[in-house]
Parts: C-alpha cells; sequence; structure tokens
C-alpha cells in the first residue's frame, strides 16, 4: 500500500488569512484537490445514477461504513424542538457516536493503523459542526478530502471512480439528507437564494456532468416537474431540483434565481464548466469556508506562522462555533453571528401546522 508519508499526521487547519488562501490556490495541494473532483466529474459524463459499474471490495466496505453511519441516524431521535426551525441538539449525540466509532469504523478499510487517526478527522467533519448544528460545502469538501486520502493510500484507482461517484457520492448524499430531514441541519454560511443549494455543490457539477450529451433533458427542463420527478432517480441535477422543490414554497426563479438563470443555458457542457468554476470561485477561494479546511501528511499545506496557528484550531471555537477570521484583520464571515433556520424545518412546521412559514427570501 503505497502512502504519501511515512509519518502521519492529525489534519490541522492552516488557512487563516487570505494571504494563506491565495497561497493555498497555489499550492500542490489545491492541485490535488480540484484534479480528484474534475477526474470524478469527467468519469460519468453521460451516465446515470443506475448505470452499471464495477464496485471494488474496498468500495463496499466504504458503502458499509455509511450505511452504518445512517443506522446512527435512524437510532438516535430528534429531541422535542417543536418550536424552532433551527437544528435539532439531537445531533450532537450523533455527531459523537461518529467520531467514538471512527477508529473501528476504519479499522475494516485495511488502512495502515498509523493513517487512521489522520484520515477519519476528514470522515468526521464530512457530516457537519457540532457545536453549530450546521452543514455546508466546506464539509462536502472534507468527504472528498476523505476518498482522497484513500487514494492516495491505494484502496481507490481510477477504475473506481464511476462507483465512487454514482455510489458513494451518492450514498452520502442521501444519509445527509436523511440528517438535513432529521435534525434540521442549519445551512453553514448560506449565500440565501444567490446559491445552488443551502447544503451542496458537487452534486450540481457530477450531475450536470451526468446529463451531458442527453437527448432531450436540457438545463431549461428543471422547470419541467413531470420530467424532474420522472429522472431525478437517475440524475445527481434532478435529484437536487427535486430536494429544492419539496423545502422552498416558492418558484427556482424566486427562491434559487442562480439555478434560474443556469437554465437559461443550452447545453449541460457548458453548464458543467461553468460549475467547476463556480465551485473554484464560489467555494474553494472563499475565506469563511476555507477556515475550517484541514492539513495533515497526506494533504499537505503550511499557511501561516505558527504564532498565528497556536491557539486557533477547531477545539478553540467561540460559542458560535467559531474562530474568528476576522481577528486578524481579514474579511468578516459571512457564516458568523448569523444563525440561519433550516428550510427543510421550516417547511416540515408548516406542514404540521397547516401554515406557511416562510423563510427570508424563501
Amino acid at each position: 500500500m503505497n502512502s504519501a508519508s511515512s509519518t502521519f499526521k492529525i489534519p490541522k487547519r492552516q488557512i487563516l488569512t487570505k494571504d494563506d488562501l491565495d497561497k493555498f490556490q497555489e499550492s500542490q495541494a489545491y492541485e490535488e484537490y480540484t484534479s480528484f473532483v474534475m477526474r470524478l466529474n469527467d468519469s460519468v459524463k453521460g451516465l446515470k445514477l443506475t448505470t452499471e459499474c464495477i464496485v471494488s471490495s474496498a468500495l463496499i466496505n466504504i458503502l458499509e461504513i455509511l450505511d452504518t453511519v445512517n443506522t446512527y441516524c435512524t437510532e438516535i431521535p430528534p429531541v422535542s424542538n417543536e418550536k424552532s426551525r433551527f437544528g435539532n441538539p439531537a445531533f450532537k449525540d450523533f455527531y459523537d457516536r461518529v467520531t467514538s466509532t471512527a477508529f473501528e469504523l476504519h479499522e475494516n478499510l485495511s488502512l495502515p493503523p498509523a493513517a487512521i487517526p489522520e484520515v477519519s478527522k476528514y470522515f468526521v467533519e464530512s457530516w457537519g459542526n457540532r457545536k453549530r448544528i450546521d452543514y455546508g460545502t466546506g464539509h462536502e469538501a472534507n468527504f472528498i478530502v476523505w476518498l482522497l486520502c484513500l487514494e492516495k493510500l491505494g484502496l481507490i484507482c481510477p477504475d473506481d471512480y464511476i462507483a465512487v461517484v454514482l455510489r458513494v457520492f451518492q450514498k452520502y448524499i442521501d444519509v445527509m439528507r436523511n440528517l438535513q430531514f432529521k435534525y434540521w441541519l442549519e445551512p453553514a454560511g448560506s449565500h440565501g437564494v444567490w446559491g445552488l443549494d443551502d447544503y451542496h455543490f458537487l452534486p450540481f457539477l457530477f450531475g450536470s456532468s451526468q446529463l451531458i450529451g442527453h437527448r432531450y433533458i436540457r438545463p431549461k427542463s428543471i422547470h419541467d416537474k413531470d420530467i424532474v420527478d420522472e429522472f431525478s432517480k437517475d440524475y445527481m441535477y434532478l435529484a437536487c431540483i427535486k430536494f429544492i422543490n419539496s423545502v422552498k414554497t416558492a418558484s427556482l426563479r424566486w427562491n434559487s434565481p442562480m439555478l434560474d438563470d443556469i437554465s437559461g443555458v443550452r447545453e449541460w457542457k457548458k453548464v458543467n464548466e461553468g460549475m467547476f468554476k463556480m465551485y473554484k470561485g464560489e467555494v474553494l477561494a472563499k475565506l469563511p469556508i476555507m477556515q475550517h479546511f484541514m492539513f495533515g501528511s497526506l494533504i499537505n499545506f503550511e499557511g501561516s506562522s505558527p504564532s498565528l496557528l497556536e491557539g486557533n484550531d477547531e477545539d478553540n471555537e467561540d460559542e458560535n462555533g467559531h474562530v474568528h477570521v476576522h481577528a486578524f484583520g481579514q474579511e468578516f464571515p459571512d457564516c458568523c453571528g448569523i444563525k440561519i433556520p433550516s428550510a427543510v424545518g421550516a417547511k416540515q412546521m408548516s406542514i404540521r401546522d397547516g401554515t406557511i412559514k416562510r423563510l427570508p427570501f424563501d
């Protein structure tokens, strides 16, 4: 088994300032991450979620881990929180269960024992933030980094890419949707209507790749409810549209104008290219998101001086779950200070109460 380093280490935050972020965007770590995302993206061009593909024994073990995490969600019910649309405190118990069993789960992957603390850290961070009870594209990125680490350790190879997207990543999205519905996870630093989805980005990237060359489904087809309902089981992009429609009370034109604008593009290839540029610009280039990104030996990057790093790790977050980057004179993270209620929670409350409780920009 080929490891990137003979000395593994627990991943820690390295991007604390705008200078760090600029440095990261020119680093080998950035190239490794974006290249991996693009390889996964290219592997599923024109393929349905139901496309037959080879699932290696390593991927079977990974899928079993995700199934186990999903059972935690089933076994840990939300606490009574009926008057709040914000995150349910029971999520903390779920997060603690994942944390306490992460080492055991990873032992089934035949990893070098010394690598498990490093790799499992990314896995734990993939499920959201315990203190804020929220989830966003930064957590989604941790899942991709987890997969990238497994590739570096020899568990995943290029022949697995199709199954990694269509089986493993899709399973991860399924589990995350369960968590979002059950614990009403708050969006982490949501862009509101100016984002794609309150929680995810990569299903739109991979999903638009799946639709490249489709004979009759066009970007504008997201406005056709019948097409969305019928083909959401085959394409991630349409599944995301169906999810948005299920939790938002207004049309896409009002609650997701970005998606509405994108639907005017004529070809999925152009949508896919634009999504990748947008991912690099709106996720990987944003300090409020990337301040929580971590680096170890497998994904290595060194940012600020030790004097800045000391005492500013995730264990020293404030009551809102943040280590304030703006304390260093940088941009004020838009994820700080304002809690964003769950649209899922608002919709479920309206169904239960028979009333419509609109969110801002909903």
